[in-house]
Parts: C-alpha cells; structure tokens; sequence
C-alpha cells in the first residue's frame, strides 16, 4: 500500500517527485492498517492485483465471474475502493468487477497526482486497462472517480461502453461554500472533524456515524487535491454517445446539481439523469439503481481476456 513515498516510479524507469499526499507518517500508517481490516473483511471472493502504469503500481481489487462483461469501479477524493463494499456483491453477481484505487488517494496505489485536464489521468487509465487485459468496459464512478471516467470516456468512447456517474465532478460548477462553515469553527477553535465531514457530505442521522467517522478519520491524515476540477464542453459533452446515467443529490454542497442535471439532460445524447431528493454529495444506497440500469443497456461483448 502506499505509504508517505514523496518520489514514484514510471513505466520507463524514471523517478519524478510528488507532493506528499499525507500529512505524517503516523497517518499514513492509521489509514493503511484500516483499509487492511476493511480487505480483510472484503464480502466476496476477490483477487488483488498490482498493476504497473506509468504513474507507478495501482491496487485493484477483481471479483465476479470470469467470463463476465467488466465493469470497472473509479471511487471518489480521500477514499478508496472500500467505499464499494456495499455494492460489490450485487454487481459481481452479473460482472467482472475491477475496484481500481485511484493514485494520489489513499488506498493501495501510488501516490502520483497526474495533472487534471491533460491527457495524464487518460494514459494512466490506458495503463490500468492494459494490465487487466480489457479492451473495452462500463464504468460506474463517483465524484471525483465520476470526472476520470467523464474525462477517460471524452477522450476514449470506444473503449467505455456504460457511464453510471454519481454526483460527478466536471460537469455543475463547483461550490465553496462548505468551505466557509469548515473554516469558522477551526478559527474559533472548536474544529470538529465529524461536523465537517457532515457539512461536506450531507450525512445525517445515528445510523450513518460509522462512515462519517470514517470520513472524519481519513481526511484527518490526508492532504486531498486542492485544484479546480476542468469542467467539460458542451461539445464534449455532446461526444458522448454511449448510454449514461447520472445520479445527483439536490443538497450537494460540492457540485452545482441543477446544472448537472440540465446539462446532462441536454447535451448527452442518450442520458438518464436522476435527482435524489434530501441528498447531499455522499450518494449511498444506489445498488439496485446502477445495476438496473446497466443490465437494461446491455453492452457488446468486450475482448477481455481471462487473466484478470
């Protein structure tokens, strides 16, 4: 797993040095002893693999049968693969699922940031699906993974045959004001962490403390990107020609959600686009929705071979 590593390796033997993507090695550590339990206690057969790109090792975790179409699984900003332990049985029912870590994130991949708007993110994505042996896949994403499979399938829709997005990034504009409601409190010097992460995500509720705990405790010891997300072109938007579903919560304090929703709706050709009512940016409980929706829009048969 990725550790306080300030330099990594690429495909063609050169180091390049990257910003620490941890505040100390103690939480480093913290962070990579929890993912170890969460794999652990991982709820179906699966198989991890490493897989060499030219922004250093990614982590992915594989389940599902063989001879399964695939789908690959791109999670959000300060999380990891984890956060798809409440899907991945469903879905490897019907996939072969490949649970990719994102690099620069704090799961079991490098800690490279490639630069966002380049053909960087793209190259590492052509990377990962070289090693798993996948010439073409659906796609279900979040946030932050929401605006890499946006950004992979702009670049590459011959190879991306299903988007189902949560709460992606790229498209509505960004929102700051969360910002402000974390910031007051830590200058008055009474910073809650759990409030925070409550701010941000829009979970609420007794039932929901676990993950909002866990939220709290991750971004405790990472640093997260700080850049403005590239938003994509209409134009761009309009290239999408393989069916897309996006899912939006109408409290998301990150993202512009109506304009999401709107933009979505009117230049993606073939879109289905649904706004979720009391929901913030954490988009939970979504199994059955991603799952119908990529059974009803069956995708060719990919030329995946079965080593992965």
């Amino acid at each position: 797993m990725s550790t306080t590593d300030d330099t990594t390796s690429t495909t063609d033997n050169t180091v390049r040095p990257v910003a620490p993507i941890y505040k100390s090695a103690a939480g480093a550590a913290a962070i990579a002893e929890r993912y170890r339990e969460v794999l652990r206690d991982w709820p179906i057969p699966a198989e991890q693999i490493l897989v060499p790109t030219r922004e250093g090792d990614t982590f992915v975790l594989v389940s599902g049968p063989r001879e399964a179409l695939p789908l690959v699984l791109l999670h959000g900003s300060g999380a990891n693969s984890g956060m798809w332990r409440g899907d991945i049985a469903s879905w490897a029912r019907e996939f072969r699922v490949y649970a990719v870590d994102m690099v620069g994130e704090p799961g079991g991949s490098a800690p490279s940031r490639p630069a966002l708007g380049s053909e960087a993110v793209a190259l590492w994505l052509d990377d990962v699906l070289a090693g798993l042996g996948i010439s073409s896949t659906a796609m279900a994403a979040i946030s932050l993974g929401g605006w890499t499979a946006l950004d992979y399938a702009i670049r590459r829709p011959e190879r991306i045959t299903q988007l189902a997005l949560l709460c992606p990034g790229g498209v509505g504009k960004q929102r700051y004001g969360w910002i402000l409601k974390a910031i007051i409190p830590r200058l008055l010097g009474r910073h809650d962490p759990r409030s925070s992460a409550r701010t941000v995500t829009g979970l609420e509720g007794a039932h929901l403390d676990a993950v909002v705990d866990e939220i709290a405790s991750t971004f405790t010891h990472f640093n997260p990107r700080r850049e403005r997300l590239p938003l994509f072109t209409d134009a761009q938007l309009r290239g999408l020609s393989m069916p897309v579903l996006v899912l939006v919560g109408d409290r998301d304090v990150m993202f512009d959600s109506a304009e999401t929703a709107r933009r979505i709706h009117r230049f993606v050709p073939d879109a289905t686009v649904r706004m979720l009512p009391g929901v913030g940016h954490a988009i939970l409980d979504q199994t059955d929705t991603v799952l119908d929706f990529l059974l009803a829009h069956p995708s060719p048969r990919s030329e995946s071979r079965s080593g992965g």
